[in-house]
């Protein structure tokens, strides 16, 4: 059963994650439009919308063999959580949009599934 709700769970979101990332390449003036001010670094953005797509590209992996790659799952969590934890912390200091507040609510979301994965897959408490 862990294993099953593992490789669906990281299934859908590197899917879901890929889904919403890529559209990103393509939205820069769009986003500097109706969502000002513009991008003034473009290479924070890209850098970040790069990393955060390789991401998901790594959560299909984990999907692949959730048991092989259980190790994976904890740098997983660690990326649901730095961005969903910046997101809430922005949001609170008047910072941030609240229309972001939603994908970093669902970081957090996944990012305790993950860690209802991990501890479901391995019975030892060690991360080989």
């Amino acid at each position: 059963m862990a294993l099953l709700f593992s490789r669906w769970l990281f299934l859908v979101a590197g899917l879901s994650g890929l889904g919403l990332l890529v559209p990103l390449y393509f939205m820069e003036d769009f986003l500097g439009r109706n969502d000002p001010p513009a991008i003034a670094h473009p290479e924070y953005f890209y850098g970040f919308v790069g990393v955060a797509a390789a991401w998901q590209v790594m959560f299909l992996v984990i999907a692949y063999d959730p048991l092989r790659f259980r190790p994976a799952i904890v740098p997983a969590i660690l990326e649901k959580f730095s961005y969903g934890f910046a997101v809430l912390v922005l949001f609170d200091q008047g910072r941030l949009s609240s229309a972001i507040v939603g994908s970093g609510v669902m970081d957090l979301a996944f990012g305790l599934l993950f860690l209802v994965a991990f501890v479901s897959l391995g019975g030892s408490g060690s991360l080989d």
